[in-house]
């Protein structure tokens, strides 16, 4: 999926959003934060949805999640709103508290 966005998506920026990170052994998962100072890391790409990335990335993502538009804050400083996908499924998962999944340990 990576190969696919770096092919068809042009790379913004570093970013956080304010939801709370949780791990679910190989993949992570966003939620709604319940208190704010927890942010979540990542990255912001900008897409021409002309060629249906949208609707494979929605199934790559599964059920389990949902798609959905946040503010995002870039690491420069500006604001601004983007499309998520954002956990809905059972919440058995770790909780990151860093926010940053690459951050990780493995």
């Amino acid at each position: 999926m990576a190969r696919l966005l770096q092919g068809q998506a042009r790379f913004i920026g570093d970013a956080r959003m304010q939801d709370r990170l949780y791990g679910f052994g190989r993949f992570p998962g966003a939620v709604p934060a319940a208190h704010p100072d927890e942010w979540v890391r990542g990255e912001v790409y900008r897409m021409d949805d002309s060629t249906g990335l949208l609707a494979v990335l929605d199934e790559y993502e599964g059920s389990d999640f949902e798609r959905a538009i946040s503010s995002i804050q870039l690491d420069e400083g500006q604001t601004i709103e983007c499309w998520v996908y954002l956990y809905v499924g059972r919440l058995p998962g770790r909780l990151i508290e860093s926010g940053d999944w690459l951050a990780e340990p493995i």
